[in-house]
């Protein structure tokens, strides 16, 4: 089992209820249009959600509103929306697309090699799954963002987007085994930023 339950962004859940919404529609061929209306309310509706994601894979807030904006310019754009899946998971997939584009024009994935020796034991992952279920969603997100770039990355992919490593490689166009390493190595760093951050607390 992964170590840190998959949930997806709360407010994707609340933004579904449009496909049982009359205006649903009506804001799909609006925005397909180019209506400006349409696209305030397209934004309004998933632009915190989809910044709190861009966040994750960026690491950096300035960072990850510039892949939020570009990820919108694209999005409308390119309006190619034909109801294949929910608008949520539409736009979901156009941010992660643009967060990974972004990331490897500032080629942040140069380094992600891994040998096996680097790599120390993970800790046990039932007590880092009870430990880390114990912190806020933010202060979880917040190490998550705090992850080095390349594991990042695929640590995001695996457990939020439950990728498989035959995925991950080809989406970052890396090895399966490296893939295997960095989210090897993002669970390691993960687990001790928890232990840390929990040794201090107990001092207080």
């Amino acid at each position: 089992m992964r170590p840190i339950d998959k949930q997806r962004d709360g407010a994707l859940k609340k933004s579904n209820l449009l496909t049982l919404d009359s205006g649903f529609e009506e804001l799909v061929e609006g925005c397909r249009a180019g209506d400006q209306t349409a696209r305030k309310t397209l934004y309004t509706l998933y632009a915190q959600s989809m910044l709190a994601l861009c966040y994750r894979y960026t690491g950096d807030l300035d960072e990850a509103h510039d892949v939020l904006h570009d990820g919108f310019i694209k999005l409308f754009t390119h309006f190619t929306y034909r109801g294949e899946c929910s608008l949520a998971t539409w736009v979901r997939q156009v941010m992660i697309s643009q967060a990974i584009d972004y990331l490897r024009h500032k080629k942040k994935f140069g380094n992600l090699i891994v040998n096996e020796e680097q790599l120390p034991d993970i800790p046990d992952e039932a007590e880092v799954a009870q430990t880390g279920s114990q912190l806020s969603e933010e202060q979880l997100m917040a190490f998550v963002a705090q992850l080095p770039e390349g594991c990042r990355t695929v640590f995001n992919l695996y457990v939020f987007e439950e990728k498989s490593h035959k995925e991950i490689a080809a989406l970052l166009h890396i090895k399966e085994h490296t893939s295997t390493s960095q989210l090897h190595r993002a669970k390691t760093l993960l687990a001790k930023r928890i232990k840390e951050y929990w040794a201090h607390e107990r001092k207080k």
